[in-house]
């Protein structure tokens, strides 16, 4: 209660987790839930949520959990020497460009069957326009569906080794 009073009473410049915690009518300390995300207790002891952007940059978190950069391994954990790695990667950088390469054909092929939009009509669909409709939007979702393939595995392949 007392950490309430003093978020009310903070001056003017008061951070924004103070002010959040204010307006969602907190009776306690907020509690850091990773990145922008806090938590609190209010009068009716419900269980507030609430973001506040930036502050995962400047209020520290009050999990407590402290991370070190590198930690050493266990006894008796298996070590893989860097000719291994190595052929791990142009093993992994084989098979993605491989995926690529199919995604890039199966886009060709899509692109030709929807016609920028334009296939012309099967025979079922000349008396049916929304059948139509429906084929030329599958269409543009497997084209789209392609291009995002691609893009993620273009992104994969930059981050191969």
């Amino acid at each position: 209660m007392l950490w309430c009073v003093l978020a009310q009473t903070a001056p003017v410049g008061a951070s924004p987790l103070s002010e959040k915690a204010k307006e969602s009518k907190c009776t306690d300390k907020p509690v850091s839930k990773g990145g922008e995300l806090y938590t609190c207790s209010t009068d009716s002891g419900v269980v507030t949520y609430f973001n506040v952007p930036g502050a995962n940059e400047s209020a520290p978190s009050d999990r407590g959990s402290k991370r070190s950069t590198s930690s050493p391994s266990p006894a008796g954990f298996p070590r893989v020497t860097g000719e291994t790695q190595k052929v791990r990667d142009d093993m992994r950088k084989k098979v993605l460009a491989d995926e690529l390469a199919d995604e890039q054909k199966s886009l060709a092929e899509a692109r030709t069957a929807y016609a920028d939009g334009a296939p012309a009509p099967l025979p079922e669909e000349r008396t049916d326009a929304a059948r139509y409709r429906v084929r030329i939007g599958k269409l543009r979702q497997t084209v789209t569906v392609h291009e995002r393939n691609i893009e993620a595995l273009k992104k994969e392949l930059s981050l191969v080794k």
